[in-house]
């Protein structure tokens, strides 16, 4: 029988065959922001990210998080830590306040800081800026700043619990996915919409969403082929885009492609 796989397995299995190559490119047109990342690279943010979590902020596996970040690399980072520590993600927006741990972008920092979270534990901030840096003006109380506290953990991470793949790794607004669950739908959805071994994805999709995780992170990665994100995207440079960064597949939904 197969050893069940989680998306930690997966994004491991990808690194060790060829972790120089370029998985995740995140263009933002509204600011003209690109930001390319190996898969060595993202498993270096998402090692320290997930030792945060288990060390800095103590979660234990199950422990719920709510990432309620925008289109954005650093999303990508989050949920595979998440994943990466045992947690379960929940993007059900109507259940951030029952979440041990609130992660958010500045857009909406006021409104969990005013209390749209309460209940959780901690609360994450991502200023959300160039290479992952901090906020430039401080923070209300208790929220802890991302950018500044991440560069001080590790970049290898093991769990002191190792995942169990059968255990819940996503809540959506309809369905409750464990990780074998969600690499078997990530598998299913590369198929879906034709993205071959070694592909290459442009989408608009968000990895922190219930659906667009699997487009803009699972998919490729199951594939071990690459994403390129593209936050608020400029549709006059879609063709360019494709030829320059070698798509394979585009899945833009602000041009219902």
């Amino acid at each position: 029988m197969a050893t069940p796989n989680t998306p930690a397995r997966v994004l491991a299995a990808a690194l060790a065959a060829d972790p120089a190559t370029p998985f995740l490119t995140f263009y933002d047109d509204a600011t003209g922001e690109r930001v390319e990342l190996s898969l060595a690279t993202l498993d270096n943010w998402v090692a320290k990210t997930a030792n945060l979590l288990q060390d800095g902020l103590g979660t234990d596996p199950g422990a719920r998080v709510a990432i309620m970040l925008p289109p954005h690399w650093q999303s990508a980072v989050w949920m595979l830590a998440a994943w990466s520590a045992g947690l379960t993600v929940t993007v059900d927006e109507g259940a951030a306040d029952e979440a041990d741990v609130v992660v958010t972008g500045p857009d909406r920092l006021a409104e969990v800081a005013g209390g749209s979270a309460a209940g959780a534990r901690d609360t994450v901030a991502l200023a959300l800026r160039p290479l992952g840096g901090p906020f430039t003006e401080p923070l209300p109380a208790g929220v802890l700043d991302y950018g500044a506290e991440v560069p001080g953990y590790a970049d290898q991470f093991t769990a002191y619990v190792p995942v169990d793949p059968h255990a819940p790794a996503l809540v959506t607004p309809d369905a409750t996915l464990t990780g074998e669950e969600l690499v078997a739908a990530a598998g299913r959805r590369a198929e879906e919409i034709g993205l071959e071994p070694g592909g290459r994805l442009l989408t608009d999709a968000n990895p922190a969403d219930p659906y667009g995780c699997l487009d803009a992170l699972l998919a490729p990665l199951t594939q071990r082929g690459s994403v390129i994100l593209v936050r608020n995207p400029d549709l006059a440079q879609v063709d360019r885009r494709c030829e320059v960064e070698k798509v394979t597949v585009t899945r833009l939904r602000a041009a219902g492609r």
